[in-house]
């Protein structure tokens, strides 16, 4: 094998070896020859080793960058992730508690869901669809559209922050919700918020992430 000098000089390091290598395996073709120097082979298995192992580290951080863009987007357009603030949803949710949403337009009555209102995200319970008549008496008993709800969630009953006339029917392309602390929750019980659009409803919430358990 001939090679120039100035070939050599563009040549990496492995690929050196490599002509290095090369060349003494065919001087030791012949058995009379000595034996390939055990530094060039040893050189050569390092830096053969090197590359693979380059090889993989390269490859693993295409498949976490791949994995981890693809968890952003879910977070972002498919299951967004958010955290409880405030006691309006005591004792189903607490303060600091993370939850994952699911980005839909399917709600029915009793899911929670998270409502966008004035650059906020509240936690709230759906209590009745578009078109249905809520009605809800002085003791904070609800009844939706003649049947009274059993509400196991809610530990003390109360018509709350409440400034509009029952019965009440829910507007078209509405959705009424409350939060299960009855007596301190600013909801659709109050013009102050009033019944919540499509465009308001962030996601359903999926379930607790956190605190575990």
């Amino acid at each position: 094998m001939e090679l120039e000098k100035e070939d050599l000089k563009n040549l990496s390091r492995k690929e050196l070896v490599d002509v290095v290598y090369n060349m003494i395996d065919e001087e030791n073709s012949d058995p009379g020859m000595r034996p390939l120097p055990a530094e060039v082979a040893g050189e050569r298995r390092r830096l053969r080793q090197r590359a693979r192992l380059r090889r993989k580290l390269l490859t693993t951080l295409g498949i976490l960058t791949v994995v981890a863009a693809a968890a952003v987007l879910l977070s972002t357009f498919l299951f967004p992730v958010i955290q409880v603030t405030g006691d309006s949803m005591e004792p189903t949710l607490t303060d600091g508690d993370v939850l994952v949403l699911l980005n839909t337009n399917s709600y029915k009555g009793g899911q929670l869901c998270c409502v966008a209102w004035q650059n906020k995200l509240l936690i709230k319970r759906v209590i009745a669809l578009s078109g249905d008549q809520v009605d809800i008496d002085q003791s904070g008993n609800v009844t939706v559209n003649g049947q009274a709800l059993d509400e196991p969630y809610v530990t003390e009953k109360s018509l709350g922050e409440c400034d509009i006339e029952f019965p009440y029917q829910v507007p078209e392309g509405k959705v009424f919700v409350m939060g299960d602390r009855r007596a301190s929750s600013i909801d659709s019980r109050s013009s102050a918020i009033g019944c919540v659009g499509d465009d308001q409803i962030v996601g359903r919430v999926l379930f607790k992430v956190w605190p575990i358990g």
